[in-house]
């Protein structure tokens, strides 16, 4: 692909999420490529992701942001509005992972907790996002799934439930502005070395389980998911819409 499709100088790109792993891969490689970020997320240290980006030479602002809130989605998306007066890509990433167990083992309280964060959130921020890429003239938007968002896996009944969702509420709204220069996607990775799946990756029985369910035998790595996020968001990419785009290295291909 030719490198002008990865310039996104000056494009600016909202990303929630960002602490860590996926968001903070992404938001470094927007961010190497001349866009300004707008990063939310409940996490403080979040802001650490906004610095860095500063350091490689453009502006990145930070505001804490409970993507399950009304009031915060609006703060967010006004922020990136009075800032940089308008919003071209936006990457709604932030989310959660259950402790897994069995359906009737869940609460009601984690059941809500998961759709609030990793299915609201993604409602609300589209919901928020596209009024101000309208009047910017069009955008890009990619909605974080997940595998699970694809096939399901023993003892993540909510978290499924909520990916599956990301991935129907993607294709409808990608339906709903298809004609209005604005392309809406989901991404569904597989296995990534972040701070969420440390805890299946440490555990030797958890590991080995995940590497049998691995054609390649590994997670990825953030960065290489990233690279898969800017190219959804590139001119490289103008005609995919409404796609549930996996990135899981075969695992679903069997």
């Amino acid at each position: 692909m030719n490198d002008e499709y990865m310039d996104f100088d000056g494009k600016v790109v909202l990303i929630t999420g960002a602490t860590a792993g996926i968001g903070r891969a992404t938001a470094l490689a927007f961010a190497k490529r001349g866009a300004r970020l707008v990063i939310g997320d409940m996490a403080e240290a979040a802001e650490e992701t906004a610095a860095a980006c500063r350091d490689l030479g453009t502006e990145a602002v930070y505001l804490k942001t409970n993507v399950s809130e009304t009031a915060d989605v609006q703060a967010l998306v006004n922020l990136a509005d009075s800032r940089f007066n308008g919003l071209d890509v936006a990457f709604n990433n932030a989310g959660i992972l259950p402790a897994t167990k069995p359906l009737a083992d869940v609460t009601e309280a984690e059941f809500d907790r998961i759709l609030a964060v990793d299915l609201r959130g993604v409602f609300l921020s589209m919901k928020y996002e596209i009024p101000l890429m309208l009047r910017s003239g069009g955008g890009a938007i990619i909605n974080t799934s997940s595998v699970a968002g694809v096939v399901a896996d023993p003892g993540m009944a909510p978290y499924a439930a909520a990916k599956h969702g990301v991935a129907g509420l993607t294709r409808a709204a990608a339906l709903d502005y298809a004609t209005q220069n604005i392309r809406i996607n989901a991404l569904a990775p597989g296995l990534i070395e972040t701070p969420m799946t440390q805890r299946w990756l440490a555990d030797p029985e958890i590991s080995a389980s995940l590497m049998a369910n691995s054609p390649m035998k590994r997670a990825a790595k953030p960065e290489e998911i990233a690279a898969t996020v800017l190219l959804l968001a590139s001119p490289g990419a103008t005609f995919v819409n409404g796609a549930v785009f996996v990135a899981d290295g075969g695992q679903t291909a069997h």
